[in-house]
């Protein structure tokens, strides 16, 4: 064995042999405990970025601790590979999306290899691949046929110039991020899947998903947003139209002052007719889409159509108001505004002189109408028969009435609207979908599928290449010529079904072969950023529901646990520039100054030695040239220190800031776990012994109690961070421990085998060659965790504090099961005790078992 420590030998070497014997590729096994792991699946954007290491390092982490569980462990990867960003690198890079998608899949491929990552490839999936989206293809042709898929014209965003759709990252200020064109509203057709039909199951089976923060529920919860209120149906005084608005505070109803409308309702349409400032104003609000997020802080517009709605228990005229804050894309398009009690209705009202009327006292007394809208429930006012009752007591009351009239009806809302999948981008999946020359729409057949992307094609950066390919487009059904959908699907859909094909991805005549899904599904622990809290997550616990209600799946969820991590940070470094901008320099390009105590008192550039300023953490970014390369990472210190690092520096989480100096003293770490082993190899390795001294009962109390924590620390709690720091202390102790005896070598051999299996998990290179040096024969990925010896946490003897008014005097060493008085004798009889108490008045004593004397005197 090597005496010094060289990663670079070792990991290349592991990592091949991992290969040749196939280590990681699994089949179903029925009769053994299976455990599912997957970590979120990369966008093949080029090169892996420190959050990837820290997602990936910690999946193989929780994978590699299972295996050594006993279970049968699955831990798949694939590439999240459609998307904008292949268009946009393809036109920059003047290729096709297609070959730098692949050229990019081939070298992060070899970047996760070079890490140590125990997957199995032979799982690989590609969402690019036909063979994947086939299936994806003929699963939403069934959802057509089960009418859960419809079409309706939706707004996008349209750059007149380019004469093409825009994601909204593509909208900057209001203009197309090529063009500069200023940017329209566009109502063009676009299809659906009704994820609204499953609301009521998405919110309700939240409950079962004990092991998925809270938080990540709670954002699921309000995204769904289910309320109960009424639907009210207001006439329209002169007009044939009712409007019909749902409410959530019916209480609020006798605070009405105006009625809201959106920009695209059909009365605020035709009110426009004969109205050219409203018309005007309609169109404004047609060019500037507003995000819901945006209303609480966006200004307040509107104009006053002149129609009055009528009030259906007063029969008092209400204005109907056009209002930007309301959108056609939420209820109705039209809202009762209570300026008392909402508070957007309130500023709106403030800002045109609107009434403002004070329905609902709060129990509390609290509230000023002149400051802003009262939002609590409480008691009823100024409102008829109403007055006194409660909120919820009006609600049922009220509601009641409205029912009673026909004109109202309590009923259900969702905040959750149905899935728009249609995209106007080429690089997705072809939506399986024929136009028909009578303008109806037909699912591609079965035998036809799939619908496949060309993807040798040429990228102008205006149209799709599938729309401006009249042959990609035509085609015949029945018989009769038709075209096929040259829309592609939202890429939501490739990652909302990815997690259950990696369970049989060699199926080639099925979407998922049922026996293997069922046998791996639900995943056990789904790892990924708590950015995709809410829509992918959302979207994946919707497919699986409809995968279960195809047949395909029996369990109801498909995540079992989910582990969030948080994000990586780096110092960031930049100089002034003259037009006034930051100029961002690599963390790799920069010298630091310290001071005694380790403070960074100066930082200089290494190329021109000039100072640089700087910035503090932020999140490793492009935007300010703080990410660190995980490749030069691992070529520097190796995998084992990268990954020992990003498991030590903070709960999985917490966000993480990366420190080279943290990294080099992963590697320190590393190294006198290699000098221990080798130092114990020389001294003569195993031996057995009868005769264990005290000191070797302390070092066994301490390793096994370091075995019981780690477990804990790496299954239930997940907190990495802790259990390396338990073994970090563990070899502290072993390093002042002898090897000269057969003892000493019987408990230093058990103590640094049980290290290496639990460093395994996090450090798997150094750990399988430090094993095969020590002899073993099976691999080291399927040894036995180690299990604790209850026996050895027996103490014999217990250590016991004295203290004298407070202040500690002595330290006794006492039979584990001695009791207080024997404590007590043993104490007073001690001599540095009897300096202090031997003249004095003992006025009282307190034992506390096990640890502390203490005796107070005067």
């Amino acid at each position: 064995m090597q005496e010094q420590y060289n990663p670079s030998a070792i990991e290349q070497a592991i990592q091949q042999r991992w290969e040749e014997q196939k280590t990681f590729e699994v089949t179903e096994q029925p009769g053994k405990e299976k455990f599912y792991c997957l970590s979120m699946f990369p966008y093949p954007s080029g090169k892996l970025h420190m959050g990837h290491v820290r997602n990936y390092t910690l999946g193989d982490v929780v994978s590699r601790h299972q295996r050594m569980q006993g279970k049968n462990v699955l831990q798949p990867m694939g590439w999240d590979a459609f998307g904008l960003p292949a268009e946009n690198a393809a036109i920059q890079n003047k290729t096709a999306p297609a070959k730098w998608t692949y050229q990019n899949i081939d070298y992060m491929r070899e970047q996760l290899k070079s890490l140590g990552f125990g997957y199995d490839w032979t799982r690989e999936i590609a969402t690019c691949s036909p063979d994947y989206y086939r299936w994806e293809q003929w699963f939403f042709t069934k959802l057509y046929e089960k009418g859960l898929v419809y079409k309706k014209n939706a707004t996008v965003n349209w750059d007149p110039v380019d004469q093409t759709v825009l994601a909204n990252e593509q909208v900057i200020d209001g203009r197309g991020w090529r063009s500069g064109a200023k940017v329209e509203q566009k109502e063009i057709p676009q299809w659906f899947i009704k994820i609204t039909e499953y609301a009521d199951e998405l919110l309700d089976d939240l409950d079962q998903l004990d092991g998925w923060p809270e938080q990540v529920k709670a954002m699921q919860r309000n995204w769904i947003g289910r309320s109960e209120g009424v639907q009210i149906e207001f006439e329209v005084a002169d007009h044939k139209d009712k409007l019909s608005v749902y409410t959530t505070r019916p209480d609020t109803l006798y605070g009405v002052t105006y009625m809201g409308l959106a920009a695209q309702h059909p009365l605020a349409r035709q009110a426009a007719k004969n109205n050219p400032e409203l018309a005007e104003f309609i169109e404004q609000c047609k060019n500037s889409k507003v995000a819901e997020a945006d209303i609480a802080t966006m200004e307040k517009l509107g104009i006053d159509t002149g129609l009055k709605a009528i009030h259906p228990l007063t029969g008092e005229p209400i204005p109907i108001w056009v209002a930007n804050f309301v959108l056609m894309d939420y209820g109705s398009g039209a809202v009762m505004s209570v300026p008392g009690h909402d508070q957007r209705d309130w500023e709106f009202a403030s800002k045109y002189k609107l009434p403002i009327i004070q329905v609902i006292e709060p129990f509390n007394g609290e509230g000023d109408l002149q400051q802003g809208a009262i939002t609590e429930k409480g008691k009823v006012i100024n409102s008829g028969q109403y007055n006194g009752m409660t909120s919820q007591q009006a609600f049922d009351q009220i509601a009641e009435v409205l029912r009673s009239r026909g004109i109202g009806e309590k009923t259900v809302n969702y905040r959750l609207r149905d899935w728009g999948v249609s995209r106007q981008r080429y690089w997705g999946t072809p939506i399986p979908m024929l136009n028909l020359e009578n303008g109806e729409s037909a699912p591609v057949p079965a035998d036809q599928l799939p619908v496949q992307l060309p993807e040798d094609v040429v990228m102008d950066g205006v149209t799709s290449p599938i729309k401006a390919d009249p042959e990609w487009r035509k085609t015949t059904y029945q018989g009769q010529p038709a075209e096929h959908e040259t829309d592609t699907f939202d890429t939501f859909m490739e990652s909302s079904w990815y997690y259950a094909r990696y369970c049989s991805a060699q199926t080639d005549d099925a979407m998922l072969d049922p026996e293997k899904a069922n046998y791996w599904l639900p995943v056990d622990q789904y790892i990924g950023g708590i950015e995709h809290a809410i829509l992918h997550l959302l979207y994946a616990r919707f497919f699986h529901k409809l995968l279960r209600d195809t047949g395909l799946v029996e369990s109801d969820e498909p995540f079992k646990r989910l582990l969030c991590q948080g994000m990586v940070l780096a110092d960031s470094y930049y100089r002034d520039t003259e037009n006034g901008g930051k100029q961002w320099i690599s963390p790799l390009d920069v010298d630091l100054q310290r001071d005694d105590k380790g403070a960074v008192v100066a930082a200089n550039h290494k190329q021109d030695g000039q100072p640089v300023q700087i910035a503090g953490m932020s999140k490793m970014s492009k935007s300010k040239n703080n990410g660190i390369d995980p490749q030069t990472m691992v070529e520097r210190y190796g995998a084992d220190t990268v990954r020992l690092f990003m498991m030590f520096a903070a709960p999985p989480e917490m966000t993480l800031e990366w420190s080279d100096s943290g990294v080099e003293g992963a590697q320190r770490f590393l190294r006198r776990v290699w000098k221990l082993t080798y130092d114990f190899i020389e001294a003569g390795g195993y031996a057995d012994s009868q005769e264990l001294s005290k000191s070797h009962k302390e070092i066994r109390r301490e390793l096994h109690k370091t075995i019981a924590k780690v477990s804990d620390d790496m299954g239930r709690r997940q907190h990495f961070n802790t259990a390396i720091a338990a073994i970090m202390e563990l070899l502290n102790h072993l390093q002042k421990a002898p090897m000269e005896s057969a003892a000493d070598r019987q408990v230093i051999g058990e103590s640094i085998d049980a290290m290496i299996k639990m460093l395994a998990p996090i450090t798997p290179h150094i750990c399988e060659q430090l094993w095969q040096q020590l002899g073993h024969q099976q691999e080291l990925a399927f040894a036995d965790w180690p299990e604790v010896d209850d026996s050895a946490l027996i103490e014999d003897e217990k250590l016991i504090v004295v203290q004298v008014n407070g202040k500690v005097r002595a330290k006794l060493t006492v039979a584990a099961d001695a009791n207080a008085e024997q404590v007590e004798e043993q104490a007073l009889n001690d001599e540095a005790v009897q300096k202090y108490t031997s003249d004095k008045t003992i006025r009282k004593k307190i034992y506390v078992p096990g640890k502390i004397f203490n005796i107070v005197v005067s």
